[in-house]
């Protein structure tokens, strides 16, 4: 019988209880549902140290705080008011550590955003006022599946693939998203303003972000390919790792 994977799943800052790191419980029932194992990461040295790393079979970036401006060359706008050097400077490397040792990836909301900014992306500061918009990106008033607007899928991506449609109504909770895309990124998925909703590197095994909250969804199941997904690849790349070294 097979170990289920451990799937790191990273913990945010809640500005309201400055002494906590938090983490949705929904992101936890999502990996469990997928099979998965999931292993909180609270921003800190320790969980960046290989002895954890490499015990890891695969990574959730979650949603949370914004990123800050100056990490990708830029002032900060107005509308940037909130954010954690703690956690950006955690995630940030924990994602180039990841990226480095082939470990598949998936990132939601802000963890897309993360994403981009440590494959040397940009984001769009603020949508409402960059972008210009009548699509409801940042509706906190909707319940977290209430469903805000619909996405355009890109047919023959990872995506794609593996919702199995060219276009799906999701949650929306952000009010930044991609701007130019890191190195090997390309987008995935679109919505109706032209805003990046999802994003994916070709080049790896398995890392993929949407700026929509899939984990929302665990009861009803909407989204869990996407977490089944990554279950999948991790112990694709547990197996994989196991066959190499019985070679030798």
């Amino acid at each position: 019988m097979s170990v289920p994977s451990l799937i790191g799943v990273t913990a945010g800052n809640d500005p309201t209880r400055p002494d906590h790191y938090v983490v949705r419980w929904d992101y936890v029932r999502s990996i469990e549902f997928a099979g998965g194992i999931p292993v909180v990461l609270a921003p800190s040295g320790a969980a960046l140290h290989p002895a954890l790393l490499s015990r890891l079979d695969g990574l959730v970036l979650t949603g949370g705080l914004d990123i800050s401006p100056a990490l990708y060359g830029e002032a900060a706008h107005p509308a940037v008011t909130r954010s954690s050097g703690e956690r950006d400077e955690f995630e940030l490397k924990l994602v180039r550590e990841a990226l480095a040792l082939d470990l598949p990836l998936l990132a939601i909301c802000r963890g897309l955003q993360v994403l981009n900014v440590a494959l040397r992306g940009t984001l769009v500061q603020d949508i409402p006022m960059l972008v210009g918009t009548s699509v409801s990106h940042d509706d906190r008033a909707r319940p977290r599946t209430g469903l805000a607007h619909r996405v355009r899928i890109v047919p023959g991506t990872r995506l794609h693939a593996l919702l199995g449609v060219d276009g799906v109504e999701v949650n929306s909770f952000h009010h930044q998203a991609a701007s130019a895309l890191g190195h090997g990124l390309v987008a995935t998925a679109f919505a109706p303003d032209g805003v990046v909703e999802g994003v994916e590197l070709p080049s790896s095994r398995f890392v993929l972000g949407v700026q929509w909250h899939p984990e929302a969804f665990w009861r009803e199941g909407r989204f869990a390919s996407l977490f089944r997904a990554l279950v999948h690849a991790a112990e694709a790349r547990t197996v994989d790792a196991n066959v190499s070294l019985s070679t030798f």
